[in-house]
């Protein structure tokens, strides 16, 4: 076995002292749907409901934490997962915590962190974007002569993420099951998860294929693989937030560099949302946006043949979902599934106008917003409309309806300046 293999076995095994390894579960639906054998790796279970506690754990354990020479002093920067696992493993360790958050952390986050970590960590909540809260952390851990833990470029961390994959390869054997996985589905924001477990299975299971997940509004290995280095992306849709990373590690990228961009399949942040609720309605699992894009690429893995007669794991990052987002992702996935649009309509100032728009609606349709946008125009006014349907051929003949008689409109469900103004 190799230095990395032997190094893995040794923090899977300091691990067992914080909890047991996380289920590797067959899902029916999914099975099903799909024509293939999957399972599912729940990092969602864990303590603090995401596998980041791993390579924190890891981390923190080779630095001394826990030591007789005093535990230490820990520094990070996180909004979320990351700030979770270092707050947990400070009080496990009784090491000193100090957790950079962003100043629109939401509360709840706050809360959990503060709870794991207990008296061991102190909270500082400083800088609008993240950029400056892990500048402020960095400089923080400067001047103090603390260590600062970054939450996956680090080859501790690595490490500790890795433990997902020995894990695996247990299950898999108390499961009897006749061999290794065909395919394992990776969710990837900075790199840290997909190097740690590309490298362990690439040593033990030689003839594993693996596929990664991205968020659309995230790319960044997808872009890295394509320039052959890593860049930063100009933009990142934050919805995604265990997983929205400008620019993929440098640590991670030297493992995954060996890839190509063809295995990294992009997921848009609506279709991610169906995929939650359909987890959370038919399975009963809550999971975070980035803990569902391993299950969500399976559409497009799919798509190409590459999942029929075949055993898939795919590995379920994080459970820290917050149920004050659920109508935002109510709402994606009803506009991703086709059965909510947003208009604009220009109607006559006259009465009987919007009862003329009213009679074109359908018996499945509903008006769930109605809105003035211009009400000074003496001839003509714009509304936003959202309707709701049962079914996306309802809205499609509607659509027609409105051309059929005339009248002003335009769609802007899939126009993202406006829809962010607007909606």
């Amino acid at each position: 076995m190799s230095d990395f293999i032997d190094a893995v076995a040794r923090a899977e095994t300091a691990l067992r002292a914080l909890f047991d390894p996380t289920p590797l579960q067959r899902n029916d639906h999914l099975s099903a749907r799909y024509g293939a054998d999957i399972w599912l790796k729940r990092e969602d279970l864990t303590p603090v409901r995401s596998y980041k506690l791993r390579g924190a754990f890891n981390a923190m354990r080779l630095a001394g934490a826990g030591g007789p020479e005093g535990q230490g002093h820990f520094v990070c920067a996180s909004a979320g997962n990351h700030a979770q696992g270092v707050a947990f493993a400070c009080r496990h360790f009784g090491a000193r915590g100090t957790i950079f958050m962003p100043v629109t952390t939401p509360q709840q986050k706050i809360g959990k962190t503060r709870v794991f970590g207990g008296d061991a960590v102190r909270i500082v909540l400083t800088g609008d974007y993240f950029d400056q809260t892990l500048r402020a952390a960095q400089e923080f851990a400067a001047d103090e002569g603390a260590i600062f833990l970054a939450p996956f470029d680090d080859a501790r961390v690595i490490e500790g993420q890795a433990t997902v994959a020995q894990e695996i390869s247990a299950q898999i054997e108390a499961a009897q099951m006749d061999g290794p996985p065909d395919l394992v589905v990776l969710p990837v924001g900075g790199g840290g998860l997909a190097a740690g477990m590309t490298r362990w299975m690439g040593e033990v299971m030689p003839n594993t294929r693996f596929a990664f997940a991205e968020p659309a509004g995230g790319a960044s290995l997808r872009t890295a693989l394509l320039a052959g280095a890593p860049v930063k992306l100009p933009r990142v849709d934050s919805f995604v937030d265990g997983a929205a990373v400008a620019r993929i590690g440098d640590l991670p990228f030297q493992a995954l560099a060996r890839f190509s961009a063809d295995q990294v399949y992009l997921a848009p942040e609506d279709r991610i949302s169906a995929t939650m609720l359909d987890m959370l309605n038919v399975e009963g699992i809550v999971l975070e946006p980035a803990g569902a894009l391993a299950i969500d690429v399976l559409a497009d893995l799919s798509a190409q043949g590459a999942l029929q007669g075949r055993r898939i794991i795919c590995v379920c990052s994080g459970g820290n979902f917050d149920f004050e987002r659920l109508p935002e992702v109510k709402e994606r996935a009803q506009r991703f599934r086709g059965v909510k649009r947003y208009y604009i309509l220009r109607l006559p100032q006259r009465p009987g106008a919007l009862r003329d728009f009213l009679s074109l609606l359908g018996p499945d349709d509903d008006i769930a917003r109605f809105e003035y946008l211009k009400k000074s125009a003496r001839n003509f006014g714009s509304v936003l409309i959202g309707i709701e349907t049962s079914d996306p051929a309802n809205l499609t003949a509607l659509s027609a309806r409105l051309v059929e008689e005339g009248f002003d409109w335009r769609d802007i469900t899939g126009d993202d300046l406006l829809s962010e103004f607007l909606i």
